[in-house]
C-alpha cells in the first residue's frame, strides 16, 4: 500500500520517470521502476538503510560515500546520481514516496492501474480472481494490478482499494445496509399510519 505522496516526491519522480523514457524509452521506464521498487524494498525491509536515508544527523557528503558504497555497481548510473541528488537536496528521506509516485506513472503510461484488494483470508480462488480482473478492466478501462491482503477483521465478502477509493462489498457492510433499509422502512411505516389514524 503506497505511502502519502506530497507535490515534490511527484516532481522528483515526473524527472526520474522523464529520463527513464528519454534514454530507454517504454522498456527503459519499466526498467527504471523495478531497479526503483527494489530499493524502496531494501529501505522499507532494513532499518538501517532506512536509518542512513531519512536521518538528518549524518553528514551529506557520508552519506554520498555510503551510497556509493552500497549501491555502486548494483542500480544503474541513472537510478544512482538520482539518489545521489536527492540526497545533495536534502531530499533522500521522501524516496519512498517518489517511489510510490514514479509507481503511479509507470502503471498510468502502461494502461494498468494498481487495486488492492483485501478478504479475510488473504487469497481468493482462480476463477474469482479472473472475474474480478475482468469486471475492473470492463468498469476502470485499465488493466488492473491486484494485490492480496489478509483482513481477519473481515466476516467474508471483499473490498478494493483503488488510489483513494474504497469499495466495501464485505459481507459486514452488505449487513449494514440491510439493517439500514429495514428501519427506513420500518419508520416510514409507522410514520404513515401515525399520518393516516
Amino acid at each position: 500500500m503506497p505511502t502519502q505522496i506530497d507535490e515534490v516526491s511527484k516532481v522528483y519522480a515526473r524527472s526520474l520517470f522523464e529520463l527513464a523514457r528519454e534514454v530507454g524509452g517504454n522498456a527503459g521506464v519499466a526498467s527504471m521502476g523495478e531497479e526503483l521498487r527494489e530499493v524502496c524494498s531494501i529501505v522499507r525491509a532494513d532499518k538501517g538503510a532506512l536509518e542512513l536515508f531519512r536521518s538528518p544527523i549524518v553528514d551529506p557528503a557520508q552519506r554520498a560515500a555510503s551510497l556509493r558504497k552500497i549501491f555502486g555497481g548494483r542500480v544503474t548510473d541513472t537510478l544512482l546520481n538520482f539518489i545521489l541528488v536527492l540526497n545533495r537536496k536534502g531530499r533522500l528521506a521522501e524516496l519512498l514516496s517518489i517511489g510510490d509516485a514514479y509507481d503511479i506513472l509507470e502503471q498510468d503510461a502502461f494502461g494498468r492501474i494498481e487495486v488492492d484488494v483485501f478478504t479475510a483470508s488473504g487469497s481468493v480462488d482462480a476463477a474469482t480472481q479472473a472475474t474480478l480482473a475482468a469486471d475492473l478492466k470492463k468498469s476502470l478501462g485499465k488493466d488492473p494490478v491486484l494485490h492480496y491482503y489478509a483482513d481477519p477483521a473481515m466476516i467474508g465478502g471483499l473490498k478494493l482499494r483503488i488510489g483513494d477509493q474504497l469499495i466495501d462489498g464485505s459481507v459486514a457492510a452488505q449487513l449494514r445496509r440491510m439493517r439500514s433499509t429495514l428501519l427506513d422502512r420500518g419508520l416510514a411505516g409507522r410514520d404513515a399510519g401515525t399520518f393516516l389514524s
